[in-house]
């Protein structure tokens, strides 16, 4: 099921009426989507602490220097060479592990979407460079897991804080209690007011 559908976005409003505010506002948010697989991960590993914007240019620039965005072909590429793509020492690293668990067949993209949430974060956390917030946006745009709160994601928090009273973590993490069983849309309504409000395009 997709995360954003009529009958859950009923019933989330029904919760807290921030988000028939949003509705109200800028509409329904879109069903943010990707493919399961390496590619859609790698590009959450180059994500990680930069805009989207950024994160886009580095993934084209390495794309483009591949003949094929695979990792036996990540783990050809050399330190320069990464370099070169605007890939930084610390995320060069993150790909490669990523792309020697998969080769070596300690993890599979492709089973993910039978195994549990838990199994899930546990799989992919076990990846150096994989924590949390990756963990999350693989879970909600590649698998559309149903109530994923990413609380290490920045836009997300200061977009609650903007709306809500809830300012600390904990207020927060108590707030989207609130939110079961649809957090994840209750997050891409969130992200759709942050983007909106700043006349930003969604990916």
């Amino acid at each position: 099921m997709n995360i954003v559908n009529p009958l859950s976005i009923e019933q989330l409003i029904n919760k807290d009426q921030i988000f028939a505010f949003i509705k109200d506002k800028y509409g329904i948010p879109p069903n943010w989507f990707r493919p399961q697989g390496f590619i859609s991960l790698s590009k959450m590993i180059l994500e990680q602490q930069v805009s989207l914007a950024s994160a886009n240019a580095h993934f084209v620039k390495l794309n483009s220097f591949l003949d094929e965005f695979t990792p036996s072909n990540i783990l050809k590429l050399t330190d320069d060479e990464m370099r070169t793509c605007q890939i930084s020492r610390q995320k060069a690293t993150y790909l490669r592990a990523l792309s020697t668990a998969i080769i070596n067949g300690d993890l599979d993209l492709d089973g993910l979407a039978e195994l549990t949430e838990t199994d899930v974060r546990v799989q992919l956390t076990s990846i150096k460079g994989i924590g949390n917030w990756t963990t999350d946006i693989y879970l909600m745009f590649c698998l559309q897991s149903q109530d994923i709160f990413p609380i290490g994601d920045i836009a997300l928090v200061n977009t609650v804080k903007e709306l809500t009273t809830a300012k600390t973590t904990e207020e927060i993490m108590l707030l989207a209690e609130k939110w079961r069983p649809y957090r994840s849309m209750a997050v891409y309504f969130l992200w759709h007011y942050y983007l909106k409000k700043r006349n930003r395009l969604s990916e």
